[in-house]
């Protein structure tokens, strides 16, 4: 295994880091559908066509979850897809996908959650994950499943262009009867250096403890998934024991003290616990981070060495917003011609979360590892 990075070097990054994710200088680029806790629109990614033109994919989320069933809500309401011809300026929207044009193999679907878009060989793919009715939990666990809610997959969208992915087929090409890893979601699109795609997501045990990262590969010129790992990042000690779900993977550009070593970034949210803490009315008051309202952090890979992955943000959330929750969450990261772009979630004061956008050029980003 790789030697993990000096002290110096992980400074280094560490900057990188804040300057791409800066919550002070982010806009909103797509806001939520009303200003209000439980609105939001995001958890998905952004992507760049040949001509220049940008992508963005995401949800559009309302209240509502399995404690009450989601069909009681509209929850997860609506996947869009939006365009972009001015480098981010202004979006519109291409095309949407609501709850009825996502079912698979006779299973409706009672909520959409995270997507990606990925270009192919052959057009563009999209993988969006919801979870489905009449899907159930494994023999010995069906009674820990609540009523009317149904098991999290992932599916599967493609096209020769975006345009097109409207009207395509939808197949699922991930899902779990493991209870420790039965949830599985929140895809995430990386093209490895050596032509491997890695798709890495979000699952959770049948109990809704937890919240875990694992990845899928599909190896160069296959159309199948032949490696799978279900848990390569451990779950912290601190600010992130509860949650640990990756949102974002970008190689780091071999200038100054990474030259001469293959370094991939990768962006992640994490909690205390899967619903909000209790605080002692005399302790200090922080941002602790829980379910739908996560706070971020970030980790590193050295040479694709996955299971070999190290934190950064050991102690403290790295990402934090300066308005209501202090919710910042599914950072996504384009390096693209001009720059990179860096989207995600941003609570308000009025606790809605719109997405945000920041956009930072290469030489400031150079000059940042420098």
């Amino acid at each position: 295994m790789s030697r993990p990075l000096t002290a110096r070097e992980q400074e280094r990054l560490a900057a990188w880091t804040r300057l791409l994710v800066n919550q002070q200088a982010a806009r909103v680029i797509v806001p939520a559908p009303r200003p209000a806790s439980g609105y939001w629109f995001g958890g998905g990614n952004l992507v760049e066509d040949s001509d220049g033109t940008l992508y963005l994919v995401g949800r559009y989320r309302i209240p509502g979850d399995a404690r009450t069933g989601a069909h009681r809500g509209q929850r997860g309401r609506e996947l869009a897809i939006f365009r972009s011809h001015d480098r981010g300026g202004s979006f519109e929207k291409v095309f949407g996908l609501a709850k009825a044009d996502l079912g698979v193999d006779g299973h409706p679907v009672l909520s959409i959650e995270g997507s990606a878009l990925h270009w192919t060989e052959d057009g563009v793919e999209l993988f969006v994950s919801s979870e489905k009715s009449s899907l159930n939990y494994p023999a010995g666990f069906e009674p820990f499943q609540k009523p009317e809610t149904g098991v999290w997959t992932i599916d599967r969208i493609a096209a020769r262009c975006v345009e097109d992915l409207g009207t395509a087929p939808v197949r699922t090409v991930l899902s779990s009867d493991d209870p420790r890893f039965l949830h599985v979601k929140d895809p995430v699109a990386y093209d490895a250096s050596n032509g491997d795609f890695v798709l890495f997501f979000c699952t959770h045990p049948y109990s809704w403890s937890s919240s875990n990262t694992g990845y899928a590969i599909r190896r160069r010129g296959d159309d199948v998934w032949t490696v799978t790992n279900m848990d390569f990042f451990p779950r912290g000690f601190a600010w992130d024991v509860a949650i640990t779900r990756g949102t974002c993977v970008v190689d780091v550009p071999r200038q100054g003290p990474f030259s001469e070593r293959a370094v991939s970034l990768v962006f992640y949210d994490g909690g205390e616990s899967l619903r909000a803490l209790d605080e002692h009315p005399h302790a200090r008051q922080r941002p602790r981070g829980y379910s739908c309202e996560e706070i971020g952090g970030a980790a590193y890979v050295l040479d694709g060495q996955w299971r070999g992955i190290r934190r950064l943000s050991q102690h403290t959330p790295w990402f934090v917003s300066p308005h209501g929750t202090g919710c910042s969450r599914y950072v996504d990261v384009l390096a693209a011609s001009d720059g990179y772009y860096v989207t995600w979630q941003q609570s308000q004061q009025d606790l809605s979360q719109p997405l945000v956008m920041h956009h930072v050029p290469h030489d400031k980003f150079l000059a940042a590892l420098a």
